[in-house]
């Protein structure tokens, strides 16, 4: 099969800013979720599930130091030589005031071993448009010694009916703003966008990739919409409300949307998956290899690439 990427992967993105492979170690802070504690709401998005993307480390008593020693042998047993980043993963991890938020990033940045690090929040998390000492705490991250700072910002569609409809709490202008905050501070943001939210088209997602084509995001993760226990999407899709995509449809949407991002943004997961026992749907992204090889297979099939749409009609980028 032909080798060459069809998309923008992090081995060369990471390569050209910390000079070789990374391997990421999820830790959990304690942070909870303006969504989730009351105060925007208490029912969380419609599709996430009650652990919030964590491990549940914190509620077992475990500090930062601890499960950083516990993960990293994990992470390094298959990429002996890479390089390590510390990614703050669970609920929004910019949910503090900006005192909480400086000790645990300095406590964060002081692991040993740390080459970097990345956040997960959301873009109502950042006091932007009100003196944004949360973002300005962050960046301070890049003057600990850490070269590399990235912020995860959950988008999942630039439509802001289907984001109300998922419950998400905040609009697409809201995480415009953020993104150009956050950069403007020397801090890379990672978009994350969903195909198959309720409410949402087949062309949802290449939409949102020309929204987020504008904005100088540094990377994009993309998700399929999984059913997963505890989550609200779990009682729609039980009552026969809320069908997931079919393997097929997703490829086709991703592609599309693929051949419309720009060529510079790299591509950091375009699949989603669960926590171990908790995928109730759909049955095939429980095996996400194989759907990563179909995409990939359909894209030599296609001879196409990403940007091919808008920006590289003509021949593969160097993803340089």
């Amino acid at each position: 099969m032909d080798a060459a990427p069809r998309w923008h992967p992090p081995r060369i993105f990471f390569a050209a800013r910390l000079g070789g492979r990374v391997r990421k170690v999820p830790l959990d802070a304690g942070f909870s979720c303006p969504n989730r504690d009351g105060t925007i709401g208490r029912a969380g998005c419609s599709f996430c599930n009650a652990a919030g993307s964590g491990t549940g480390r914190h509620a077992l008593g475990q500090s930062l130091a601890a499960q950083w020693a516990a993960l990293v042998p994990r992470a390094l047993a298959r990429e002996p030589r890479a390089k390590l980043l510390a990614y703050l993963q669970a609920y929004s991890n910019t949910h503090a005031s900006p005192q909480r938020l400086r000790a645990v990033l300095a406590e964060t940045a002081a692991l040993p071993g740390v080459a970097g690090l990345c956040l997960g929040t959301r873009s109502d998390c950042l006091d932007v448009g009100a003196g944004e000492a949360r973002l300005d705490v962050l960046a301070g991250v890049l003057r600990l010694g850490l070269p590399f700072v990235q912020l995860d910002l959950g988008l999942q569609s630039a439509d802001d009916a289907v984001l109300s409809r998922a419950g998400r709490g905040h609009d697409a202008a809201c995480f415009a703003a953020a993104v150009s905050a956050a950069a403007s501070r020397g801090v890379f943001v990672c978009a994350h966008l969903m195909f198959g939210l309720p409410g949402a088209g087949p062309e949802d997602l290449s939409r949102s990739v020309d929204f987020l084509n504008t904005l100088p995001i540094a990377a994009v993760k993309f998700h399929n919409t999984l059913v997963c226990r505890g989550a609200r999407l779990a009682g729609l899709w039980e009552a026969g409300t809320f069908v997931p995509a079919r393997r097929e449809e997703y490829i086709e949407a991703l592609i599309a949307a693929l051949e419309r991002l720009r060529p510079d943004v790299c591509v950091q997961r375009l699949f989603a998956d669960a926590a171990p026992g908790e995928l109730l749907a759909p049955t095939w992204a429980a095996d996400k290899a194989a759907a990563l090889d179909a995409l990939r297979r359909e894209m030599i099939r296609r001879n196409t690439w990403q940007g091919r749409a808008a920006f590289s009609p003509l021949a593969l980028p160097a993803w340089t």
